[in-house]
This record gives structure tokens, sequence and C-alpha cells, in this order.
């Protein structure tokens, strides 16, 4: 059991921990008050919380604390997305959003994510001033819980996407869509954007469940073989997978295909540059497929290249005219919106899409990977005895056969090939762990790659 300051620390998205081990009442406690002593007294913040065990109770007690503070506090009263707490702290101007979860995490994690006041995610200047804070001051939590009222933050966010997304075009289609809400708090918000039209939607795991079925609310292929299999046996038009907090996606096409998230804010920039006629630039990150350089070039927009990390596109969104943006593992934002990842928006758009197009998903596809290239992406996380990340001039000069022709390095070591294909190293800042991704025109050829970047790390790390 860890009650201490030196056991809270800010990753890519937050502060996440074992609940019952360092993810503790008086750890969030600690937390909560450093956040106070950053803001100080007369903000306003707003407290949301996912569907996790004691989720609930946890976000009570950051409440209390900045109630305690002499900070206004708007508490969620339901498990609620993690983009519409964004969306309620850039809507209502908020100084600041607290968001209670871990994501994808397995069960047995919580976490506490800072939205900064556009709702994006915090940066790491205010992170790091955060934990700069963290047991500087003593903890105040004299505020009585019973004095914090909570309220539905949903409904404005509910109303915001009504608006956005096209309903006179999608109310008398009958598209066919399963929602694989992963037991997280995405639960069945896409009904209640779309109710009113005749476009039939099915759930499934969108129960509450802490356990999350004994699985972890991750919305990766091997995750999802239920979903596939009643896409494909009961003949959807599109299946749409939510992770824990609803903030990332993954699509499954008729006959249960898999549509990886890279090739998802590809459709994005195409519908929305395409059929809506909006302008602006395409983010991806280092790690991002190079489908999204061939549709840039192919409709004429710009592309912005990232490190990993949601944070740095969502800085990209609040200075520059970015029709959306996107990272590898399935976040997504979108122009007009908030500058941040948003599941159940990207899901709802994929479905408009299909209305402008009177096509199913898999159609699109199809018609998408002929126009821009067809490339398989794989990646897998390698666990060391030691960190070492290869060393540049160890590196080979050319990758199966395929000449090296160019490296990034800003963020990990990537090394690209003349044929398009490439395989690329990044190590986890949190643990001896080599993220390892590969990408190519053949699936034996990306997971020959794969394989080969194994062998690469093996020989660095002895």
């Amino acid at each position: 059991m860890g009650n201490s300051v030196s056991t809270i620390k800010f990753g890519t998205d937050g502060w996440r921990a074992i609940i019952a081990d360092t993810y503790t009442i008086e750890n969030v406690k600690i937390l909560s008050q450093a956040v106070a002593d950053y803001l100080g007294r007369g903000k306003k913040v707003a407290v949301g919380y996912d569907t996790r065990f004691m989720s609930d109770k946890f976000a009570l007690t950051a409440a209390v604390v900045f109630q305690s503070n002499g900070i206004e506090v708007i508490l969620s009263d339901r498990p609620t997305p993690t983009p519409a707490l964004s969306f309620v702290v850039k809507s209502r101007k908020l100084d600041l959003g607290i968001m209670i979860t871990a994501s994808h995490n397995p069960a047995e994690y919580n976490g506490f994510k800072i939205k900064n006041s556009a709702g994006g995610g915090a940066s790491l200047e205010l992170t790091k001033e955060v934990e700069g804070l963290l047991g500087k001051t003593p903890v105040k939590d004299n505020a009585p819980a019973e004095g914090i009222r909570a309220v539905d933050i949903t409904k404005d966010y509910i109303k915001f996407i009504r608006n956005y997304i096209d309903l006179k075009k999608i109310k008398n289609k009958k598209f066919k869509v399963l929602v694989d809400a992963m037991y997280g708090s995405g639960d069945s918000f896409i009904s209640r954007v779309l109710k009113g039209t005749s476009i039939k939607i099915e759930f499934m795991r969108n129960t509450i469940n802490p356990s999350f079925g004994g699985g972890r609310p991750e919305q990766v292929e091997e995750n999802l073989k239920e979903l596939k299999d009643r896409v494909r046996k009961e003949k959807f038009d599109l299946g749409i997978a939510l992770d824990g907090d609803a903030d990332r996606i993954a699509a499954v096409a008729p006959g249960g295909v898999f549509i990886h998230p890279q090739k998802i804010l590809g459709f994005l920039a195409l519908h929305l540059n395409q059929d809506r006629k909006w302008s602006g630039g395409l983010v991806k990150t280092i790690c991002g497929s190079t489908m999204m350089d061939n549709i840039a070039k192919g409709i004429g927009i710009k592309l912005y290249e990232t490190p990993v990390g949601f944070k740095y596109i969502s800085n990209l969104m609040e200075t520059e005219d970015i029709v959306a943006g996107g990272e590898e593992a399935g976040g997504m934002g979108v122009k007009n919106y908030i500058p941040e990842r948003d599941g159940t928006m990207a899901g709802l758009l994929l479905i408009e899409m299909m209305v402008y197009r009177n096509k199913n998903i898999l159609k699109i596809l199809n018609e998408t990977e002929k126009k821009f290239g067809k490339y398989y992406y794989v990646r897998a996380d390698f666990h060391l005895e030691k960190m070492a990340e290869p060393k540049k001039e160890n590196l080979p000069k050319e990758l199966l056969g395929k000449k090296v022709i160019d490296i990034k390095d800003y963020d990990g070591i990537k090394l690209i090939c003349e044929d398009e294909s490439w395989l690329m190293f990044r190590g986890s800042g949190t643990e001896p762990i080599m993220r390892t991704y590969a990408e190519a025109k053949s699936l034996t050829q990306a997971n020959k790659l794969l394989r080969l970047g194994k062998e690469i790390i093996s020989r660095e790390s002895l």
C-alpha cells in the first residue's frame, strides 16, 4: 500500500495505478489538493467518472477537496464518456476537467486525467507543475459531500452532437449498426443521438460490469471476436467498438472484417473534406499509416505528423486548421468540436459517411484501399531484461532486401524503405517494453518486419 507523493506520476494521458495498491482515496485526495493549489480559489472544475470499481467514490473524493479549497465543482451524476467531460469544460468555460478513468487498462486499474480549459489533454507543463505541488500543502477536505450537487453533464453533449451530425440526411436511411460498448462508459449514447432516425442500432456489452467480463476494455481485434462474429452472421452494415471511457474507436465491416483505427482516420478526413466540403489538414503520429500521406496528397490537404500522444494532436487542433487528427490506437478528433478524441463522434461520422455515399462500410473500405493503397499495419510489445533503444549506427541499411531511404528519430526510431514499408521502435516510458510497429503492402511482409524488429532489439539489449 502506498500513500505517498512519490507514487503519483503522470504518463502520456494522466495518472494510472492499481486500485487499493497506490490508487487509493488518500492518494486521490493528495493529487486533488495539488490540482486545487495549481488552480487557486474561485476557479471552476468539472469532475466525471467511468464504470470502473469505485470510480464514483473517487470522483466524489476529488470534488470534496476542490469544494473545500473554494473551487466551484460540477460533478457528473452518472458514468460518462471522457469526451462528454471535455465538452462540458469547453462549453461552460470552466478552468479544468478531471476524469476518473483508466481508459483501456485492465479492471484492477483506475486513473485521473486532467483536461485543459479547451477540453484538450493537459500539457506536459501543466502535469509537471501539478506533480511539483504534490504534498506541498495539507489536504483540505472539510466540505460536506452532501453539499455537492451532481448533475447530468451528458445532456449538453448529446444536444451538441445531434446538431453536429446531419440527422436530416440520416433520418430515413435503414442501415443496421451493432455497437460494442465493452462494458465502458460509452454505454448507448449513440442511440440517444440517432433518436428519431430509421438507423437500426443494437448494443452489446453495454451494461455496467467493473470486471469488464474478465477482459480489458481495449478495442483491439483480439478483444472483438463476438462483435466480428455477430456483424458477419447477422448481416450488420457496420460494427463499432468503443474502449473503456469511449474516447477511442475501432470498426468491423460486413463479413466480420476488422477495420484498423488508422483507416477510420482516413475515412473521417475523406468524409469531412469530400462530402462535407470542409477545409483543414490531417494529423497523424510518427507511427501512423502511410495511407494517411496518400490520402492527404490525393485530396490536396496538408499532412501534419506529431510524436505519439493525443496531446500533441490536441495542441495542433487548437492552433491550426485541422479537419481530422488521430493516433494509431484509435483516438480521433474532428474539426468544429473539442480538440480531443471521441469514439462516439467518430462512429456517428462513419454512419453519416455511409449515408452520404449510400454504401456500407466494406464498400467504402475497398474503394479507399483501391485508390490510396492497401497497407497492413502490425504492432507487438516486446518485454526486455534491460531497456535499450537500438542505436542509429547499428541499424541495418536494408530491411528484407529493401533499401532504407529515411530514418526518423524524434520519438523512437522509424526506418522507412524504398517500397513504403517501414519498421519502428519506441520504448515505453514507464516499463522495460519496446513497442515495435511495422507496415507493408502484404501481411506476410509486415509480420516478417516485426520478427526482424524483435531480432534487432534482442541484439541491442544483450
